[in-house]
């Protein structure tokens, strides 16, 4: 659908890749990789028409879509969410009126057997096929599933975009941009601004589309569920890989080794010919000899080895002083806006040492406790910050905190104190700002590169409370796994607010999930939460009661009594539950293609031309038939998971 041949692009006279030459087919789903300021929003750009390259040819299929969705957009704020949403169906709107017109066109008249008239038809319908698969007039369903499936409620359908915040926008832009159902899907970290369950939501969703997707992720378990292929932008060129990111990984190890073992060989054979040349140079009788080799070596291309970053980003906070043995603690804490409880009846307890998680749906109140506990909000309740706590806190809106009339090293010049203002240098090249990179002004810089900055102003700081809400967005995947490694290795206190399943696995040993207006302990890592919420995933959490009644609550278990299943019997009856509902929707799938074909082929039978081929007949009645099939197995799914109920 989209060809690149040679592709090249500089900035001035600096290259930032060149010779790139790739096809994007139908059903791709391709990861773009590499490290920050590689070029990969670059490519995205220009595949999606907004940036011409340097040099080289994109080739776009005729009549194939894109949908982009950068990082950063501007969005209006004139409307509701829905009346939003609908405009994602302008093109449906405007199909609907071409339709009724080719209908009036053909009721008009009487000359049915011109070629005129076969074209009508032929032109009516394939309009009218593009039109059913485009959704129809029966679009408003399918945007309410998808405006609930990354977080909306019903009740803000109605609310005004400007009452929302940027992440919440850019949800509202992507379901825009899902439900326009474009061939080809480009997205540039699309999961900055979403939760766990809504990214859960949109892998699905990804998985089910037509559209091949080009994304750019540093969520590793979200590229890891969603492509199929993955493309690295490395030493200014474009190495495609046909596999998943996990086995790119692997792939890419085992390329680099043998570039190796073969760099080192060639070395030695250049190293052999030099020492033959030099000493028989002047040898009358080696001559021919010599003259071969130094042939030879003009001949030989050297070998490049992959760009492998070698920067010493290594991240240590420095050592904390001891606090009280409860760091934070909440007693009946309660949180409203206006007649909106956020939470009530907050109580915890976090020990010194510890580093637990808070997770669930945006909106549930994790960074309003958050703000509580840094004293920036009021609320009702007791809670208790220790004797001797120091807090170092990391919003999500940290980085865009930032003065950007600095320069990189002036902004952290002006933070460091001691000994450590002798060491700027250093630490700005641990963490890539080596060189010229520190003079670069803090509004030239990438959102990745805006982190990393954010990051190091809190590492200059002693603490021994970590409030880190959201840190891993724009960070790549290595510096992710630094700062991982180093939190780990903390030995204060941590407070993680993070949609990052991968981060948090091994990392966390508690989490409090928020929901309900409620706030609920769990021990253990996150996957160890999940296994005892019987869920495979955190999306599962919004088939649960957004608001349940605590009095229902409270006496639930008792109403169960001797006829709760044991936790072994829970987890396998969802399993079973999981395996009916994905039978469920793959005979739904069946269905709605084979209805799909079947409405085709009735138009083009009902055209002089098409009456007249028996192919077209028996193809028709073959397609009845898998049709009656489908529906007798959907009917039989649907029968098997409404017994598991």
């Amino acid at each position: 659908m989209l060809s690149a041949e040679n592709i090249s692009v500089s900035f001035g006279a600096t290259p930032l890749f060149s010779g790139a030459t790739f096809v994007i087919n139908k059903k791709d789903r391709i990861a773009l990789v590499g490290k920050n300021g590689a070029g990969k929003s670059t490519l995205l750009k220009i595949l999606a028409g907004e940036q011409e390259p340097t040099s080289g040819t994109l080739i776009r299929q005729r009549d194939i879509t894109v949908g982009y969705l950068p990082q950063v957009m501007v969005i209006a704020d004139e409307h509701t969410v829905i009346e939003e949403a609908e405009k994602a169906f302008d093109h449906v709107n405007e199909m609907q009126e071409n339709l009724d017109n080719l209908n009036k066109q053909l009721l008009g008249r009487t000359d049915y057997e011109s070629e005129e008239y076969l074209q009508l038809v032929e032109e009516f319908s394939h309009e009218n096929e593009r039109f059913q698969l485009m959704g129809g007039i029966n679009y408003r369903a399918e945007m309410e599933r998808t405006l609930q499936g990354l977080g909306f409620s019903r009740t803000d359908f109605d609310r005004p975009t400007r009452e929302f915040s940027g992440g919440w926008r850019m949800r509202i832009e992507l379901a825009k941009l899902l439900l326009r159902r474009p061939d080809v899907l480009l997205l540039d970290e699309p999961t900055n601004h979403l939760d766990i369950e809504s990214i859960r939501w949109l892998e699905n969703f990804l998985a089910r589309s037509g559209s091949a997707v080009v994304l750019v992720s540093h969520d590793r378990a979200f590229i890891n569920n969603v492509t199929n292929r993955t493309m690295e932008i490395s030493c200014g060129e474009i190495v495609d890989y046909k596999v998943t990111y996990n086995e790119f990984v692997r792939l890419r190890a085992e390329r680099r080794e043998h570039q190796l073992r073969a760099y080192q060989n060639q070395q030695k054979e250049i190293a052999d010919i030099k020492d033959f040349i030099e000493r028989f140079r002047y040898k009358p009788t080696k001559a021919v000899q010599v003259q071969s080799r130094i042939k030879q070596l003009e001949k030989i291309v050297p070998i490049e080895i992959d760009e492998v970053d070698n920067s010493a980003l290594r991240l240590k906070f420095p050592p904390c002083t001891r606090s009280g043995d409860f760091p934070v603690v909440c007693e009946d804490v309660r949180k409203d806006y206006g007649a909106h409880c956020v939470f009530s009846d907050v109580n915890l307890r976090i020990k010194r040492g510890e580093k637990v998680a808070f997770v669930g749906k945006n909106g549930e109140g994790k960074s309003t406790l958050v703000k509580c506990i840094m004293g920036e909000i009021p609320f009702t309740g007791t809670l208790t910050i220790a004797h001797g706590v120091q807090i170092g806190y990391y919003a999500q809106n940290q980085a865009q905190l930032l003065d950007e009339s600095l320069t990189v090293f002036d902004t952290i010049d002006r933070v460091a104190v001691g000994d450590v203002r002798l060491k700027i240098r250093d630490i700005l090249g641990a963490f890539m700002f080596g060189g010229e990179a520190s003079d670069k002004k803090v509004k030239v810089l990438s959102g990745g590169e805006r982190s990393r900055l954010a990051m190091i102003k809190l590492l200059l700081e002693p603490v021994n409370l970590l409030i880190l809400d959201e840190p891993t967005n724009h960070l790549d995947m290595r510096t992710k796994d630094v700062l991982k490694e180093a939190i780990r290795e903390f030995d204060g206190t941590v407070i993680l607010v993070s949609h990052d399943r991968d981060f948090l696995d091994g990392l966390v040993t508690k989490v409090y999930e928020f929901g309900g207006g409620k706030v609920r302990e769990h021990l253990g890592g996150i996957y160890d939460y999940l296994q005892k919420k019987d869920m495979e995933s955190l999306d599962e959490l919004h088939l649960q009661p957004a608001r349940p009644n605590p009095a229902a609550a409270e006496t639930a278990p008792k109403e169960a009594g001797e006829g709760r299943l044991t936790y072994e019997q829970q987890k396998e009856k969802a399993r079973r539950v999981r395996k009916a509902e994905k039978a469920v929707a793959e005979c739904e799938a069946a269905v709605t293609r084979l209805e799909e074909r079947k409405a085709a082929l009735e138009a083009r039978l009902s055209t002089p031309e098409g009456a007249a081929d028996t192919a077209l007949f028996a193809e028709y009645a073959d397609t009845k038939e898998q049709l009656e099939a489908a529906e007798t197995a959907w009917a039989e799914a649907m029968e098997a998971l409404e017994e598991l109920g």
